[in-house]
């Protein structure tokens, strides 16, 4: 039913956070009726004849409707993302066109773009705050990418591309969620013979939820993973791994194949690149970002490769060995890759992933996390209050001197209706308002897809996910703990994307520190620490097959650029993702492989040519870290330095004047290769 009254809309309300618990599928539309109006105005007061060229003007006007749009539709994204129902997905859906409209139109309106050049040219430009200056060119650089300069049919074509671009990953994103969701097995506990007992109680009581006997299994990370480590049952592993790797594929039902969703997004990237002036879709993306061409970072991403092949190679002639003649597997076939690596792990290092993670229990890893960010940040993180969407989610406040800093939603566990992988999204950004001249602090969504408590006991998480636990708060303390008040370049805002992984990666170093592990450890069962002989057999495995991983994210890396930057890519996707298999991969997986119809990343999550940003920033992130290896890890003085030079600044600077200021020189590819056992 629509509703009519906006007083009792919860996206319309002046309340400082989202109302999660009260937002409906009805409100949606009405809500975006009255904020897309107010927005419109906004822009047509802006640009007036008689609004004045200035930064605080432009910023009162317009900004503060558009922040207020943006506030609104993030958290309707949210909700679709971590509670999806068929509902609300209709209602994004019917209003996703109207947003990009918008935000294309304004993006590209050159009466706009004529204000912002004219408070560029005149001289109260010169007196701007720094980041204020790098704010007004980063706009000009986006105007120009946007589609402001283009004149009659193309830029109407233009803004025709953004919107179907919008539609189309949207769509690929919801059929690879409908896809994963889609599959589901009944098996019996005799099948999951090696499975680790909390995944056979979880997959259990989830048979038993939907009135079922023995285990139902899905494709949800906390089930799919275990039983690729560990099921004995080679015939099930190859059965969940062929379902998951032909999700969203021409092998399943059609309205969720992405074939040629990847190939439209793809045609149509081009096709804006050339309307921009530019050879390809990868030199338009890589404008705004560190590296300065394609072909650099091609370059960098195959010199990575030949550095790391001999020791991929070793990897696997290794893994070959050992699964022939300790595990009867004479041919290793993709599904037994995962199972054959854990069994050699603990062989080698003896020691399993389960029996580590008996030791870290969610309470206890982030308390141990809070106790770091506490020590190296001076900040304290407090429990908060907040509307939330689900129940298990927790909202927190950071302070520093009594002081509100940020805040945060910590929403942990996997569940249906929940996309997968881990993320962190902003809700707020710092911004010193020009409404009302008050200071607004940041909020993040810090997302995860752990496995949920079973019983009385905690949730129990691998090594693996502590680190992404780690990686999504090194983003969250970027954009949480910025000083810059400029909402275009506080907190995470503004940053090159090739630079924005650096202090999640950064963060993840910590895992792998005993001052620090034996604080945030406890056994589920006897509450006793992490034994120091289990840490040291850990750090002996820490780069098992560091060969292999390396040569697969260049592997990704490559064919995101390759199909960004050669025109009529389109055509050939398989092709190119079989030649640059050829190129880099020391195994193929088998030709029934669909990797890239999952390709969330570059087909729907903004990193198209621009995945090899992990790897890239991975070089940033290492060789931070090595200032905290010389100066003490938990050093407050080198916190300090680091938090001031990257984390406070955000996008206010270039990330490698960031970078130079912290580090005092030019980054090097030393501490990476060292780290990973490759130097």
């Amino acid at each position: 039913m629509p509703m009519t009254d906006t007083a009792a809309n919860p996206l319309l309300t002046s309340s400082p956070l989202p109302l999660f618990d009260a937002i409906r599928p009805e409100h949606v539309s009405p809500a975006l009726d009255a904020l897309l109006a107010d927005a419109n105005a906004a822009l047509e007061t802006a640009v007036a004849a008689d609004t004045p060229a200035d930064y605080d003007t432009l910023s009162r006007t317009l900004t503060v409707a558009t922040e207020r749009l943006g506030c609104a539709w993030g958290a309707v994204g949210h909700l679709k993302g971590v509670a999806d129902t068929p509902e609300l997905r209709a209602a994004f859906n019917e209003n996703l066109p109207r947003i990009t409209e918008f935000y294309t139109r304004q993006g590209a309106d050159e009466r706009l773009y004529a204000k912002y050049k004219a408070i560029a040219a005149s001289p109260a430009a010169a007196t701007l705050s720094a980041p204020r200056q790098q704010a007004l060119s980063h706009w000009l650089r986006d105007f120009v990418l946007s589609g402001a300069e283009l004149q009659g049919e193309a830029k109407v074509r233009f803004a025709q591309i953004q919107e179907r671009l919008a539609e189309l990953s949207q769509a690929f994103s919801e059929h690879v969620l409908d896809a994963t969701d889609s599959f589901s097995c009944l098996v019996t506990t005799e099948e999951l013979a090696g499975v680790p007992a909390d995944v056979q109680a979880a997959t259990r009581a989830a048979a038993e939820a939907a009135g079922q006997d023995g285990h139902k299994l899905t494709l949800h990370m906390p089930v799919y993973l275990p039983v690729m480590q560990y099921a004995e049952n080679r015939a099930l592993r190859e059965r969940l791994y062929t379902a998951y790797v032909t999700r969203a594929c021409e092998a399943g039902p059609p309205e969720r194949d992405n074939t040629a969703v990847m190939a439209e997004i793809l045609r149509l990237k081009q096709e804006e690149a050339a309307l921009l002036g530019y050879a390809t879709y990868a030199d338009v993306s890589l404008v705004a970002k560190m590296a300065e061409s394609p072909q650099q970072v091609m370059d960098f991403l195959r010199d990575l490769a030949r550095r790391a092949r001999p020791y991929a190679e070793k990897d696997l002639a290794e893994l070959r060995e050992f699964a022939a003649k300790e595990l009867g597997l004479s041919e290793l076939k993709s599904w037994d890759v995962s199972f054959a690596s854990e069994k050699l792990k603990e062989a080698r290092y003896a020691f399993s992933d389960q029996e580590v993670k008996q030791y870290f229990t969610e309470p206890k890893v982030l308390a141990g996390l809070f106790r770091i960010i506490e020590t190296l940040f001076e900040v304290a993180i407090r429990p908060d209050s907040a509307p939330v969407w689900h129940e298990s989610v927790r909202f927190y406040r950071i302070e520093r001197g009594g002081e509100l800093v940020g805040q945060f939603y910590l929403d942990p566990y996997a569940r249906p209706g929940k996309r997968p992988g881990a993320w962190m999204d902003d809700v707020k950004g710092r911004w010193l308002r020009p409404d009302t001249g008050t200071l607004q602090t940041p909020v993040a969504h810090l997302v995860c897809n752990f496995s949920a408590p079973v019983g009385t006991k905690p949730a129990l998480l691998t090594h693996d996910e502590v680190q992404t636990l780690f990686h999504e708060f090194g983003h969250g303390l970027h954009h949480m703990l910025t000083q810059v008040a400029d909402l275009g370049v506080s907190g995470i805002s503004g940053v090159e994307w090739d630079a924005v992984e650096l202090p999640s990666q950064f963060m993840e170093n910590f895992c792998w520190e005993w001052e620090v592990l034996k604080h945030m450890t406890a056994h589920v069962d006897s509450g006793e620490p992490l034994p120091r002989a289990l840490f040291d057999k850990m750090i002996a495995a820490k780069n098992f097959q560091s060969g292999l991983m390396t040569l697969r994210q260049v592997e990704f890396a490559l064919l995101d650029m390759r199909l960004h930057a050669e025109p009529g890519s389109d055509a050939r996707i398989q092709q190119v993702v079989d030649e640059v298999r050829d190129e880099v991969a020391v195994m193929k997986p088998p030709a029934f492989n669909r990797f890239q119809h999952t390709f969330s990343h570059i087909f729907a999550g903004g990193y198209a040519a621009g995945y090899y940003s992990y790897k890239w920033a991975e070089l940033l992130s290492a060789d931070a870290w090595s200032a905290f290896e010389e100066e003490g890890v938990l050093n407050p003085e080198t916190g300090r330095r680091y938090r001031r030079e990257i984390l406070e600044a955000g996008g206010a600077r270039d990330a490698i004047d960031n970078f130079r200021a912290f580090r005092g020189r030019e980054p090097k590819i030393d501490a990476l290769l060292r780290h990973q056992g490759m130097a």
